[in-house]
């Protein structure tokens, strides 16, 4: 009897030992996977050379040191994000991750590509139903088992292409209110059918104050365009009841579905030149590090000759914001300091 007792105290500890241990090569931890889709705000490189600025110098300068195809310095909020829940690191570009096989999705996958959208853009890169579609094929195909896919935790960034593409192609004011909603319901529609794939977390990235990035505030780099900035709003007005809607949906006991609010996040960085490291601040948040010549945003952009048509800052790290609309590794560090509220309680 006195045996019995002593085996059912040490059970706990023995299937704690044989979950997580590394004491036994038959025993193998499955760490969680990230699954990413979205556009450039979460892309690290899956649009191949010669495709996109970011393959060109000087992104990439801080880290990894080259070009990557990150649209940044630097790192981006994939990079963070896969940090803050334990990978070692982020997960592979969904266009390279062939070449190594299974042991390249080992921490999940990155199906984003700068540039696009929710809907077709001008770029020619899968939009996010496309994305999702590479990541149902995947499973289909057994490289993620049905165990991989509930242990994992999605990434969604829709930040703004939609608009612009819509915008570029001469667009209405009167038609654009409606073109938000089909956006957002559209977002839902996605966020959805990767629930279903079998992803309980699904995390998703509201619009930022897209009137105070460098684009719309130069050449003064001061004052935010408001017209813009109430676009942001009202997405993200119309973002969060569909989020809402769906946690009810679900009825899990738990939300599956969260917002990261970049929109509040970077308006306080902006407000209070934070950048959280080092006691420094963004002294000018609003003007870009990187950025082309006569009002030209073209980052890392040459003339036939191979002369630069940019000028670049001496310290990305006291920059909010890397090029005309997307943040600095640094920006991003700021950014992502503040979503660790939300993330806290998804984790």
């Amino acid at each position: 009897m006195a045996s019995n007792k002593l085996l059912f105290s040490f059970l706990p500890f023995l299937v704690f030992f044989l979950h997580f241990g590394q004491g036994s090569s038959a025993v193998h931890f499955h760490p969680l996977k990230l699954f990413v889709f979205g556009d450039s705000y979460v892309d690290t490189g899956n649009i191949h050379v010669n495709a996109s600025s970011a393959r060109n110098f000087p992104y990439g300068i801080t880290f990894p040191g080259v070009p990557s195809g990150r649209f940044s310095d630097g790192r981006v909020l994939t990079d963070f994000l896969a940090k803050y829940v334990g990978l070692k690191k982020s997960p592979i570009p969904f266009t390279v991750w062939q070449r190594f096989g299974r042991k390249g999705a080992k921490y999940g996958m990155n199906f984003g590509f700068g540039g696009t959208g929710v809907f077709d853009t001008s770029f020619p890169f899968p939009n996010m139903t496309t994305q999702i579609n590479f990541f149902r094929n995947l499973i289909v195909n057994s490289i993620f088992s049905s165990y991989d896919i509930h242990s994992s935790i999605a990434l969604v960034s829709p930040s703004g292409n939609d608009y612009s593409f819509y915008f570029t192609n001469n667009g209405s004011l009167e038609g654009f209110k409606p073109f938000i909603f089909s956006v957002v319901n559209q977002i839902s529609v996605n966020l959805k059918r990767i629930y279903k794939l079998g992803v309980k977390k699904v995390v998703v990235l509201g619009l930022g104050p897209v009137g105070c990035y460098p684009k719309p505030t130069a050449p003064s780099f001061k004052k935010c365009n408001k017209t813009m900035d109430s676009i942001a709003v009202f997405h993200n007005t119309l973002l969060k009841q569909a989020v809402e809607k769906l946690n009810y949906e679900t009825k899990e006991g738990s939300p599956n579905f969260f917002i990261l609010n970049m929109y509040d996040t970077v308006l306080s960085i902006i407000k209070n030149k934070e950048n959280r490291k080092g006691g420094a601040t963004f002294k000018t948040p609003l003007k870009p590090c990187c950025f082309g010549v006569n009002s030209n945003f073209s980052c890392g952009s040459v003339d036939e000759r191979g002369n630069k048509m940019y000028t670049l800052c001496k310290r990305p790290d006291l920059a909010l914001f890397w090029d005309a609309v997307h943040p600095t590794q640094n920006g991003w560090f700021a950014t992502f300091s503040s979503f660790k509220s939300t993330l806290k309680h998804i984790i």
